[in-house]
């Protein structure tokens, strides 16, 4: 068995996604040389599209230039840390617009984050710290869970989803495709997130949150729908004719992935 190599690793991005992302490479590799085998990346620097951060650095790691950087060092593992509430959609458009192969994309966990061995973490995503995948969990490529997201036995998170800190999904729960769930919000077990939507911080969710809108409250309620980055890549879903995270279903309760379970809800949940 040959010996593990450290590879260079680029973070796309300088914000606080960035930063944290970041310093959790930062505690994998002291969490690997504390066994006793070398680091499994090296963070090479951020690359962002703000010249007045090129030259400089963020939190002691440089800032080596623009996003299009990666084409220039080809030996590099790649992340892409970008986006907040404001825009969610912006990862899905710098991951395309980069176009580099999935091979290309490393998968950032923090060590102190629990991932069960019958759970499978797409190319390109970010578990912060302490976060905990129960049983059967999934989660796509270029997802984003924050610190202190729980995902309970079942739960399917989309490409491109952001989980933000202390987000806590019941079982068999779908969130779709990019979607954006709050700070500290609540899923009911078995509800679907739909594609691109947005859902509030300390939003308790009872009942499946359509595509491209935005929901928040306790129980949450629709607002409005979502912003038009967000609908722009809703639209994008639909014309490639994918189905993920639509959260529509019909009415005997069936889905894209088969009838819902049947839950009970009698007694309050505490």
């Amino acid at each position: 068995m040959s010996a593990p190599v450290t590879e260079d690793l680029l973070i796309v991005g300088a914000g606080g996604f960035a930063r944290e992302t970041a310093q959790a490479v930062r505690d994998v590799a002291a969490a690997d040389v504390a066994r006793g085998r070398p680091p499994r990346w090296r963070l090479a620097g951020h690359l962002d599209d703000d010249p007045a951060l090129h030259g400089g650095e963020v939190d002691g790691v440089p800032v080596l230039g623009g996003c299009g950087l990666v084409h220039g060092l080809p030996a590099a593992r790649v992340v892409v840390c970008v986006g907040s509430p404001r825009d969610y959609a912006v990862r899905a458009r710098l991951v395309r617009r980069l176009g580099l192969p999935a091979e290309r994309y490393a998968t950032v966990v923090h060590p102190t984050a629990a991932v069960s061995a019958s759970s499978v973490l797409g190319a390109g995503s970010v578990l912060l710290a302490h976060c905990v995948l129960t049983a059967s969990v999934r989660v796509g490529s270029h997802a984003a869970v924050m610190p202190q997201a729980v995902l309970t036995h079942d739960d399917t998170v989309g490409d491109f989803a952001t989980l933000a800190s202390g987000v806590r999904l019941g079982g068999g729960v779908r969130v779709g495709r990019g979607a954006y769930v709050g700070a500290g919000a609540l899923v009911r077990e078995y509800a679907a997130i739909g594609a691109w939507s947005l859902t509030g911080m300390g939003s308790t969710v009872l009942a499946d949150v359509p595509a491209g809108e935005v929901w928040a409250g306790s129980p949450a309620r629709l607002l409005r729908p979502a912003g038009a980055a967000a609908l722009a890549e809703l639209a994008r879903t639909a014309a490639d004719g994918s189905t993920e995270g639509t959260a529509e279903r019909t009415a005997d309760g069936t889905g894209p992935d088969g009838p819902r379970p049947q839950t009970r809800m009698e007694s309050p949940v505490v």
